[in-house]
């Protein structure tokens, strides 16, 4: 007989595994890379194999923060006379830091070394193991911040975040499989 107990367990067990699977499957695109090839951007977008380990992983860090800490943990503030159209059309006269940080986000900055990436990004996933194990409840949801691209009203439960952190995770593991196929033929996956 499978108790609420060990299903919820075997839930958060299959939601984990596939998140590191995820996960391997990025990692595995940047090994035997140097700091330089980690920073090429080998094809026609600007991406590259050291910024979307870095993207993903402050993806995964704040989202688990909203899970901790709700909305809050998100901010999408506005500076004072800029609105969402002007934001999105590019002519913003003063730009938010999160929108800043998020395009430093893609890019390897200088000084920055593929080592140091990796090793913050293990530090996430570990951090995030260690909330999924904790919260009493993966239905528990907190509504989401104030932005154009989220439903007005809407809230994500934890697996909800879980799910999109998995998204996120996956579609970025593709991309970076063909940085690398581009930076020198090999495969990662």
């Amino acid at each position: 007989m499978t108790t609420t107990a060990s299903f919820t367990d075997a839930e958060r067990t299959d939601l984990l595994a596939a998140l590191a699977a995820a996960r391997a499957a990025l990692v595995g695109s940047v090994e035997g890379l140097d700091d330089e090839s980690a920073g090429r951007t080998p094809t026609a977008s600007s991406l590259c194999l050291g910024g979307l380990v870095k993207h993903v992983t402050a993806v995964e860090e704040n989202w688990l923060n909203f899970v901790t800490d709700g909305p809050s943990a998100m901010s999408f503030a506005l500076p004072d006379g800029v609105t969402w159209d002007d934001l999105m059309a590019g002519t913003a006269r003063a730009y938010p830091q999160w929108a800043i940080d998020r395009e430093k986000e893609f890019r390897m900055q200088p000084g920055e070394t593929l080592a140091a990436i990796l090793r913050a990004y293990e530090e996430v996933a570990a951090r995030t193991e260690k909330i999924v194990l904790a919260v009493p409840d993966l239905s528990a949801a907190h509504p989401l911040p104030e932005a154009p691209w989220h439903e007005p009203g809407g809230e994500w439960s934890v697996r909800r975040v879980l799910a999109h952190v998995l998204a996120e995770t996956a579609q970025h593991a593709g991309h970076a499989d063909i940085l690398r196929e581009t930076l020198d033929g090999r495969q990662a996956t």
